[in-house]
């Protein structure tokens, strides 16, 4: 039986982070803002993200020899739970999840010449999906032989935006890592791909015959470290943002459920839809108490896969429902695109299916727990 650690904590600096983000993502990411920047090129507002920047977010998991804060993947996530609230739309993720990968796996000289541009707010973005939809990170088929690429890689976050990209490849058989400047991507190898989640942009690469330098080029078992830190990052990242989006749409829904009356009564009096409501916001406080603990164990350097594994498919599955139940909530309005239930659901079901679905991550649990 595998060995638990379920200390959670929750330090002085976490606290302040978490007051900032709020009341950063409450005023620069109202829903109207949301639904503004849904038709926009980029998906977000490049001022709002010049002042992340500006306060440092960018760089706070960068150590400090690199122009960073020098902070650990816990404290990305406080940030990132309020995002989650807000449906904050901006690169932060994606960058913070390469950011892990080049701290992970990257070599002294890679880290000095990539994280400081990160830390002063280059964007980057990682790679690593591919057509056949394999949730295992070391299943590549993107091969890079002789120094050039060959391969199509799918789902890529903020590609259009990215001024740094972590690809995942095989060199000599073994998984390895790739990192690229925007530079060095040619024009029209960028497809742009819809998605469930409107508030992301998403973008198909082809990779097919672009050169890579030796010395952007990761492998060995610092590729492996490198993979792991993306899943780690992405799955404890994920599960923070589902956090936030319960807290958010159980707002939407209880505000509805306090204005909208029929035969004379609100129907947030009606005990069926309190009990539903009641039934969420037990399901945010666990995902919250699966979520902190991942992070206490990610900020400890203790191995943290169970706890990932739990968080992710805890917060994703009370997400998907907590959205579902906002969108019955309201009726027939629920299934237009003018209810902002709809909104959550969408990134709800986007989460679900990131890096793994619970019952891959639940199959996954089985294998950990009772080795």
């Amino acid at each position: 039986m595998a060995n638990l650690s379920h200390r959670i904590a929750f330090t002085d600096e976490q606290a302040m982070l978490l007051e900032t983000a709020t009341e950063f993502c409450r005023e620069k990411s109202p829903i109207r803002v949301v639904r503004n920047l849904l038709g926009s090129a980029t998906g977000f507002d490049r001022a709002v993200w010049d002042e992340m920047v500006a306060l440092g977010w960018s760089g706070i998991a960068i150590p400090e020899l690199h122009g960073g804060s020098g902070l650990t993947l816990a404290e990305i996530a406080t940030i990132t739970e309020p995002m989650g609230r807000h449906l904050l739309a901006t690169p932060f993720v994606s960058t913070q999840i390469a950011v892990q990968a080049i701290l992970a796996g990257g070599t002294a000289a890679q880290q000095a010449a990539i994280l400081p541009r990160i830390a002063q707010g280059a964007i980057a973005t990682t790679a690593v999906f591919e057509a056949d939809g394999d949730w295992d990170l070391t299943v590549i088929a993107t091969n890079g032989n002789a120094l050039r690429l060959d391969g199509v890689k799918t789902l890529v976050l903020d590609a259009a935006v990215a001024d740094i990209f972590v690809i995942s490849i095989r060199v000599d058989g073994a998984p390895a890592l790739a990192i690229l400047d925007a530079a060095d991507v040619p024009a029209g190898r960028l497809l742009p791909e819809t998605i469930i989640d409107e508030t992301h942009r998403s973008a198909r690469i082809d990779l097919t015959g672009i050169s890579v330098a030796t010395d952007r080029l990761i492998t060995g078992p610092a590729a492996r470290e490198g993979l792991r830190a993306i899943r780690d990052a992405a799955l404890l990242l994920a599960s923070a943002e589902a956090a936030g989006g319960i807290a958010g749409v159980l707002d939407v829904t209880v505000a509805y459920l306090n204005t909208r009356i029929t035969f004379g009564r609100k129907i947030g009096s009606y005990q069926s839809l309190k009990h539903a409501c009641a039934d969420i916001l037990v399901g945010l406080e666990r995902s919250r108490s699966h979520l902190y603990h991942a992070a206490t164990l990610c900020a400890g350097n203790e191995a943290p896969e169970i706890a990932l594994r739990m968080a992710k498919a805890e917060a994703t599955d009370v997400f998907a429902y907590a959205g579902d139940r906002a969108v019955q909530f309201h009726g027939g309005f629920g299934f237009t695109w003018e209810c902002d239930a709809q909104l959550f659901l969408r990134r709800a079901m986007w989460l679900q299916y990131s890096y793994g679905d619970a019952a891959h991550h639940r199959r996954k649990l089985a294998d950990l727990l009772l080795a």
